[in-house]
């Protein structure tokens, strides 16, 4: 059913709530369908989390993950996800790759990162971790035909770097297509529109550093179709040992990928597109910038230091030129 809202005249309304261990945001244009549209994304975002979950037993992923090797049919909302989660990894040449769960409970990303960031003591106890490359995403097995999917014994799956962002662009979609106006669904800076957007497109911020203190370098830039993700190597961070580590892997290592970069923005055709690229940019590093211009894909890499590099249609500020700040 399609409840018709005309777009009103002013603002678009919002609101925001915890779901997925981080915060969701909706913006619609008609401020009567807001309502209808919260009760559709939150009916996403449930369904995607009893998915694809790590962090609960009862999810199909957790059971795939505990099937020790055997074939388990599966919804078709998860052979979506696990869809998409291995295509990212064959666009990336396997930079973002699903079998590394394993690695992430090494790390001590062992649960929901909200309980993480309370407990941190045991977060920052045991050893350092061992390199070593994770299983691999051409282990995985599925058949979309019969919803049938099967990991060897002792693979653990882990679908973080995508199906948060194939839930902002399911959810975007499932609203805009009920109550016909434009809609910007943000799921923890996974960003997805749907629908014409507002004149002048939508305004997003775009932060260098959400956990520094004071004031930090932003920009604004507008999105009318498509997606945006950043990836960021400061947010979901805590300390293994004696290291500083955070949840975005190389696979080649089974360890925190090196942080080259502390942000990485990339606006694309899906918010799936733009979270894949994003990570592969933290987990390539300097070779992110070839690879993004060669995509034609805008992204802003954020260095350490605070150095932004721009690729391809990024909105430069007035004062740069070429690809450096």
């Amino acid at each position: 059913m399609t409840l018709a809202f005309a777009a009103s005249v002013g603002e678009p309304v919002g609101v925001s709530f915890s779901a997925l261990g981080t915060s969701a945001s909706l913006l619609v244009a008609a401020p009567q369908a807001l309502e209808h549209g919260r009760s559709l994304l939150e009916d996403e975002l449930a369904a995607i989390d009893l998915s694809c979950s790590r962090f609960r037993a009862d999810s199909e992923l957790a059971r795939l993950n505990r099937a020790q090797g055997r074939p388990m049919r599966i919804s078709a909302l998860f052979a979506e996800a696990l869809d998409v989660a291995l295509e990212a990894a064959r666009d990336t040449d396997g930079d973002v790759d699903p079998t590394c769960g394993a690695a992430l409970i090494e790390l001590g990303y062992d649960r929901d990162f909200a309980e993480l960031a309370r407990n941190g003591a045991r977060a920052g106890a045991g050893p350092a971790v061992t390199a070593r490359a994770v299983p691999g995403w051409r282990k995985v097995e599925l058949d979309r035909s019969r919803n049938l999917a099967r990991v060897p014994s002792g693979l653990v799956l882990d679908l973080g770097a995508t199906a948060k962002a194939l839930a902002a662009d399911r959810a975007a979609a499932r609203i805009h297509d009920a109550v016909g106006c434009s809609v910007l669904v943000n799921l923890g800076g996974d960003i997805a529109v749907a629908g014409q957007a507002p004149q002048g497109g939508w305004r997003v911020r775009v932060i260098d550093d959400e956990k520094a203190a004071g004031p930090v370098p932003q920009q604004a830039v507008a999105i009318a179709v498509g997606g945006l993700a950043t990836s960021s190597t400061s947010v979901r961070a805590w300390r293994r040992g004696s290291q500083d580590v955070h949840h975005i892997i190389s696979p080649a290592t089974g360890r925190s990928a090196e942080p080259y970069w502390l942000t990485a923005t990339v606006a694309g055709a899906s918010c799936v597109a733009a979270n894949t690229a994003s990570t592969a940019a933290i987990v390539r590093g300097p070779r992110a910038v070839a690879w993004l211009e060669r995509l034609g894909m805008p992204a802003r890499l954020v260095r350490p230091d605070g150095t932004v590099t721009y690729t391809g249609p990024w909105p430069r500020p007035a004062a740069t030129t070429g690809n450096g700040s």
